[in-house]
């Protein structure tokens, strides 16, 4: 064999070649590729994940490997992925699995390789390695080295001698070229040849920093090619945690999190982690602090990329290193030179820490190990360039709309002016588009007792995301004393921006006549000079429709025209682009949708919480009135679980928001919740809550009589009637003569005793002369009148309120006026033919003696066996009337099968009759409501 000529790298071929090396980039601390992979010990089974005792630090991604292994089934597989991915590793875990069934022909490309006469006969070396026993011993020892061809000796002549060997192996064979990246050029065109002219049985893998011109579209549109690439191999939250166990790290959960995510689960970024957090006195503090500053993580990435990049590039990735998200035309602005797009899309293509942001490629960002990196580098070599370029950045997203963005690079560069000026100026925008946690940050970035008297408005919307009305106004004060002397370029603006927020100060607070008189000037035309112009006014009249319509909503008097309002505002947002205003039109518009059916409710509810989740909104406080609507309607029908459920979502929502409408709401509806599952103090405490809100708004709320009919009448439940009466008779407003007080004094007296008094009470309800909340007001008097009649001792009586009652609940088939006056006898005593509706008498009788069942045992034990889904089937009509024969009737069965069928649930159930075996099921959860 001939020998390297002195000066040229050697190839490394067999498997000896896919041995960890040390990486020059980690300055000789970490393996090459700095994971590796092996048969390991100590299983993390959440993971799948094994880590080697005795070879401590490696980790087997089992995932991984078996990817690999399927990808054989393909001509070939490229691995393709930046420096310290893993690409080796995964290689070499690959190669030593127990019962690898092919031979392996490995080659691994020295740096630099610009040689082609050096690489073809290296392959071939190293496939004549793979097909005897001799040549592989001769291989492993490492005692001879790849032969070079002699000059101008032919590439194509020995890729065709390449060829040959291969279809000529008796088994099949992996041919393995790693470190592709290091190959000139030149060598490509007939590397394409030979990897589409592969024998069948031969499998080619090649791994490599980034993509080549290798032509190898023909085999991905035959199939025939497999690819990985970095998303592939980078770790999982489980894996960083086996790697770190693998290196006895103990980190907290969130730790774990808080690395994979510095790291964006980079191989090399954590495995240098890893070296430095071994021994480290604070773990914790050295994640939170960790980034691409770290002394190791920065020579990698110094000697790895940097180094590796022309000078024009490397000015291009320092200039830009400030930037969160890179535009080509930006990083032009910035260099002082064009094709910087190109450059970019190049970077990317190699696999430098470079990522596009959108499908046409037109933003990208750089690795947060990079960009860290980077900006130290910056520091170290151009600090004097530092606040120039943020100030650049600043002009150019400024000039681009984005004001944010403008903002945050005016306060990196220490501009305080003209960051108060910029975010004045975009504030009102930003608050359109629900960007309220970012003019928080923008604020609190300005340092410690920075006084700009343009940021009072801003500083007042803030206070109206927070819901600190008081301060809310005092700000606006300020801001409109500004606004007086500001130029006259901005006074217009600052006066539109301060008028917006006195509307949603208004109507925060429940003044719906302040609100009538502040959209008035909102939604008066302006004079449109120019298309910025006209914008506003689309802007400001989406507002006023917003503000206005929901004012109406929550205000009894506005109830009629909220529907229009809201249906309008949602439609003009969604024409002018202002999707978060829009989610804010159509939650309120669910609210206010209390008059329609629960049908309609429900829909429109579920309309907007579809739409915030589209926009990533789902648990904010605009969507919370879509929220609470939801589950109070769930809760009026019965279906208590499923109506929790959505309550604990909307309670999530509204902590970002401490204003009183919807804190109000979600009181009211926890009180309904608790009073339909008979736990009166707790249904008290949160009407008590509701009432306190409700004081706290300048109007009155539209639903304030139903939440003190509620408060009152639940204090009667609870033995506290003279307290009850006192509060009465204390009413001096509207709600006095309500229905839903008329209720509450229909309560007290059938807890004082006196249901000739409940009757009376009544009376204006049910003769339709006292205002009420809606007809679910007189479903509840339907129910109260039932229960002094039955009190009075008139069954019949008592038996006609009754059914009026289950008439008028039928169309929302509601449960909760029935489950908060307690009237499971009053229904249970009605005739077996009585003329109200059946399915619906019963489902609430589940609902009654299921809540009453869930009060006494919350865990109860569970049936002796499963029961079928037969047996299911005929358990749900054992609540109803219908004898044995007539279930058979409604399910067609023989009345055999059903007396079987029984049989069997009294059986599982432990029960021995019929009576028994409905309480039993309803203890169990096994019936619902509707059910028939």
């Amino acid at each position: 064999m001939a020998r390297v000529p002195p000066g040229r790298p050697a190839h490394r071929s067999g498997p000896a070649a896919l041995e960890p090396a040390v990486d020059s980039g980690c300055a000789g601390l970490i393996p090459r590729e700095c994971v590796a992979g092996g048969r390991l010990s100590g299983a993390d089974p959440e993971a799948g994940v094994t880590v080697d005792r005795a070879n401590s630090g490696w980790i087997d991604r089992g995932d991984l490997v078996a990817a690999l292994d399927r990808a054989s089934a393909k001509r070939v597989t490229v691995i393709s992925a930046p420096a310290g991915s893993g690409k080796t590793s995964l290689l070499r875990a690959w190669a030593d699995r127990p019962g690898q069934p092919r031979r392996l022909a490995v080659l691994r490309v020295p740096p630099g390789q610009h040689d082609t006469q050096a690489f073809w006969p290296a392959l071939l070396d190293a496939v004549r390695q793979a097909a005897g026993p001799a040549d592989d011993a001769a291989g492993e020892a490492g005692g001879s080295e790849p032969p070079v061809g002699p000059p101008g000796s032919d590439a194509a002549a020995i890729a065709s001698q390449v060829l040959a060997e291969l279809a000529g192996a008796r088994d099949g064979t992996t041919l393995v070229i790693d470190d592709l990246h290091e190959l000139s050029s030149a060598a490509t065109a007939q590397l394409t040849r030979l990897l589409a002219s592969l024998p069948p049985q031969v499998h080619a893998v090649l791994a490599t920093r980034h993509d080549l011109l290798l032509r190898l579209h023909r085999l991905r549109l035959a199939g025939e090619l497999a690819e990985i690439r970095a998303p592939e191999l980078r770790f999982s939250e489980p894996e960083t945690r086996a790697l770190l166990a693998a290196a006895g790290i103990a980190l907290s959960e969130d730790g774990v999190a808080l690395l994979r995510q510095r790291t964006e689960g980079w191989a090399a970024g954590l495995r240098l982690a890893v070296l430095s957090l071994a021994g480290h006195p604070e773990p914790e503090r050295f994640v939170a602090e960790f980034s691409g500053s770290d002394r190791a993580v920065a020579g990698y990435l110094l000697a790895e990329m940097l180094d590796r990049q022309p000078a024009a590039v490397q000015d291009l990735l320092l200039r830009t290193c400030l930037l969160d998200r890179v535009h080509g035309e930006l990083a032009d602005l910035l260099t002082g030179r064009p094709g910087s797009h190109r450059i970019l899309l190049d970077l990317e293509d190699a696999n430098a820490f470079v990522l596009s942001l959108d499908p046409g490629r037109t933003w990208f960002r750089y690795h947060r190990l990079l960009s860290d990196f980077l900006r130290l580098e910056l520091r170290r070599t151009r600090p004097e360039t530092v606040p120039a370029l943020h100030r650049q950045a600043a002009g150019w997203f400024t000039r681009h709309g984005q004001g944010a963005e403008a903002i945050r690079h005016t306060q990196a560069a220490d501009d305080w002016p003209g960051a108060a000026r910029l975010l004045a100026g975009h504030s009102f925008s930003m608050m359109l588009d629900g960007q309220g946690q970012t003019i928080q940050a923008l604020l609190r970035a300005f340092p410690p007792g920075t006084d700009h008297s343009e940021l009072a408005a801003v500083r007042a919307m803030n206070d109206l995301f927070l819901g600190h009305l008081d301060d809310m106004a005092a700000h606006l004060a300020v801001a409109e004393s500004h606004a007086e002397t500001a130029p006259p370029d901005r006074r217009r603006r600052l006066g539109v921006a301060i008028a917006a927020l006195k509307v949603s100060l208004a109507r925060r607070r429940g003044d719906l006549t302040d609100v009538t008189e502040q959209v008035k000037f909102l939604a008066a035309p302006l004079a449109r000079e120019s298309d910025e112009d006209v914008a506003l006014g689309r802007d400001l009249r989406a507002l006023a429709l917003f503000n206005l319509g929901t004012a109406e909503a929550w205000s009894p008097e506005g109830l009629a025209d909220a529907e229009r309002h809201l249906q309008e505002g949602a439609t003009l947002a969604r024409e002018i682009g202002r999707p978060y205003l829009q989610v804010g039109c159509l939650a309120q518009l669910g609210f206010a949708s209390k008059i329609r059916s629960f049908a309609t409710t429900q829909q429109r509810c579920r309309e907007a919480i579809t739409l915030a989740e589209r926009y990533g909104w789902g648990a904010e406080w605009v969507i919370a009135p879509a929220l609470v609507t939801l589950a109070a309607t769930l809760i009026w029908t019965g279906e208590l679980d499923e109506g929790e459920r959505w309550l604990q979502r909307a309670r999530q929502a509204w902590q970002a928001d401490s204003g009183p409408d919807v804190g109000l709401l979600l009181h009211q509806v926890t009180g309904m919740l608790q009073a339909c599952r008979g736990r009166h103090h707790e249904a008290l405490a949160e009407f008590a809550a509701a009432e306190r809100l409700q004081s706290q708004r300048a109007g009155s709320h539209a639903l304030a009589s139903q939440v003190t009919g509620w408060l009152l009448a639940t204090q009667a439940r609870l033995g506290r009637t003279a307290e009850a009466r006192a509060a009465v008779e204390a009413l001096a407003d509207e709600r006095a003569g309500s229905g839903e007080v008329s209720n509450a004094r229909a309560v007290i007296a059938l807890a004082d005793g006196d249901p000739a008094a409940a009757l009376r009470a009544v009376r204006e309800v049910l003769d339709g002369t006292a205002p009420v909340v809606g007809y679910v007001t007189v479903v509840e008097a339907q129910v109260l009148a039932g229960l002094a009649h039955r009190e009075l001792g008139d069954e019949p009586a008592a038996n006609q309120a009754a059914e009026r009652a289950l008439a008028l609940a039928e169309a929302d088939r509601l449960v909760l006026p029935f489950a908060m006056t307690g009237a499971r006898d009053l229904l249970a005593a009605l005739p077996p033919h009585h003329t109200g509706p059946a399915a619906l008498r019963a489902g609430i009788l589940e609902v009654l003696d299921g809540s009453s069942a869930a009060a006494r045992d919350p865990y109860p034990a569970a049936p002796r066996g499963p029961l079928s889904p037969s047996e299911l089937r005929v358990l749900r009509y054992l609540p109803t009337n219908l004898s044995r024969p007539q279930i058979a009737g409604q399910l067609s069965v023989a009345p055999s099968t059903v007396d079987s069928h029984v049989r069997s649930i009294y059986a599982k159930l432990g029960v021995r009759d019929r009576s028994a075996a409905v309480l039993r099921a309803r203890e169990l959860r096994l019936l619902a409501v509707g059910r028939t």
